[in-house]
């Protein structure tokens, strides 16, 4: 401790509980700032995945699946994650199987960019699917 003071610097206790105790001599302030600045560095390099949504009918026109599957593929360079999300309405929820069909379509469309991370699924009048990029 008459060390550290001679010095001008802090003792800082390293391994507490190691026997005898490991401390070290240097300024506490610094050190502080030094694992601040390494913290601050770390979150700006972590990339945040984020889930873009993609809604769809079932009944969807041929260019206009053609733009939301560029959209699709977009996302997937930016390294997000898609939901496709179809909507049914009306007598179209008798046809489920037309919904399976598209959603299986744009499966095997973006299956060399993309993984399928949630199987399609029933929830209402809505059927999702969740894809991730490879």
């Amino acid at each position: 401790m008459l060390l550290a003071e001679e010095a001008g610097l802090d003792l800082v206790e390293i391994s507490p509980n190691a026997v005898p105790p490991v401390v070290k001599i240097l300024d506490l302030g610094k050190l502080k700032y030094a694992n601040q600045k390494k913290a601050a560095e770390a979150r700006k390099n972590q990339k945040v995945i984020e889930i873009k949504e993609i809604k769809m009918r079932p009944n969807i026109d041929d260019h206009d699946y053609e733009t939301k599957m560029k959209a699709v593929r977009r996302f997937f360079e930016e390294g997000d994650k898609v939901k496709l999300t179809l909507r049914f309405r009306g007598r179209e929820m008798a046809h489920m199987e037309l919904g399976m069909q598209l959603l299986n379509k744009v499966r095997e469309e973006v299956a060399t960019i993309a993984k399928v991370e949630a199987e399609p699924k029933l929830e209402g009048r809505q059927m999702m699917m969740v894809l991730a990029p490879r």
